[in-house]
């Protein structure tokens, strides 16, 4: 099967095959040593030298703890959205009692760093502001140093919902000075779903002393602790861990550089290929393409379901549109465990079943 969803992605099989491997004590030795092992090296990825803290948690639940340890609530939020994930973040910043303002951008469009910098002057009172790096519901990606520099500016915190760019996309968290990043294993770091990476600035650390909003089992700061002596506070997912141990390996010998010019060269060929056909991808201005995902609206006369369950049948499994863009666009997805043939692939059937499903121009412009 040729899975073309933006997450769960598909695992090489030597990080399947470590999941294979019998439990240990996850408060002994062996633990001990993947535990410290693959945080080093998240760290490279992150491109960080703060604090990196994994959770057993999917990436929603990443990003319930990026609010629950830095905000208190009452707490005046200013949420960037550019798509289902973003209204997300803010739906749980909202959840916990924080006073959150909306800055919704259209579907298809990156957020206007100008627009978020103007929003902070007009709210003084604002003390954090949540964003997503990559939009998966639109295959768009933001500017996040542009909107890292005006949030800087500010002087406010800033949380970043990376889970579906880190590891695929260039992001250097230092560089950028970002608070709070999140990023979840079921994206580019080609593991099943499970773990969700955190990383804290000093800034961030100061912001959690000062936050009162409950948190139990998502706890950092709990983590942290016992990360220094080499556990986790509960019980961790050991087998993921030995999977996320392999896959590190795998990708630290492929080069980040490598990692992030693969992804945005398969990206671009997805987006030639489908505009190609005729068709047309969502994002509004191709600066902000995603190297992750590509959404593209579903021709006029062809059934997204329709499209969908014709390249199943063909083994391509494509994503359909989430919330308002329900039956309107498919989503294909291109991170993590992903060559040039699975793209070739997915485009060659795709041009194969478009006429079945109702589109005849496809082949007269392929």
């Amino acid at each position: 099967m040729n899975l073309r969803i933006p997450g769960p992605t598909p695992c090489p099989e030597e990080v399947l095959a470590a999941m294979t491997k019998q439990m240990v004590d996850h408060r002994g030795p062996e633990f001990k040593d993947v535990l410290l092992r693959v945080t080093e090296r998240l760290k490279t990825f992150f491109q960080t030298k703060n604090d990196v803290v994994t959770l057993t948690a999917a990436g929603t639940g990443g990003l319930e703890a990026a609010i629950v340890n830095f905000l208190s609530p009452g707490e005046r939020v200013l949420a960037v959205s550019i798509g289902v994930f973003g209204d997300r973040f803010a739906k749980i910043a909202e959840t916990y009692g924080a006073s959150v303002t909306r800055l919704r951008f259209e579907d298809g469009s990156a957020a206007d760093p100008e627009r978020i910098a103007a929003a902070l002057a007009d709210d003084p009172s604002i003390s954090a502001v949540t964003v997503t790096h990559n939009e998966t519901s639109t295959g768009v990606t933001n500017d996040l140093a542009a909107i890292a520099k005006v949030v800087k500016a500010a002087d406010k915190l800033i949380l970043v919902d990376a889970v579906s760019s880190l590891s695929a996309i260039d992001l250097p968290v230092d560089a950028l000075e970002l608070d709070v990043v999140v990023s979840g294993s079921q994206k580019g770091w080609m593991v099943p779903p499970g773990l969700s990476f955190i990383s804290v600035s000093p800034r961030g650390w100061e912001a959690n002393a000062k936050a009162t909003m409950p948190r139990f089992y998502l706890d950092v700061r709990e983590a942290k602790k016992s990360l220094d002596k080499g556990q986790t506070p509960w019980t961790p997912a050991v087998s993921i861990f030995y999977a996320l141990d392999v896959a590190l390996d795998m990708m630290l010998a492929e080069g980040m550089a490598n990692i992030f010019e693969r992804h945005r060269r398969i990206a671009q060929r997805t987006r030639e290929g489908v505009k190609e056909m005729g068709l047309k991808p969502l994002v509004r201005d191709e600066r902000y393409a995603s190297n992750t995902v590509t959404a593209v609206w579903a021709p006029e006369g062809v059934e997204v379901k329709a499209l969908r369950a014709a390249l199943r049948e063909r083994n391509v499994v494509v994503a359909g549109g989430q919330g308002a863009l329900d039956g309107k666009i498919f989503r294909i997805g291109h991170l993590g465990y992903v060559t040039d043939a699975d793209i070739e692939e997915t485009l060659s059937v795709l041009h194969d079943v478009l006429p079945k499903v109702g589109y005849h121009a496809a082949a007269a412009t392929a």
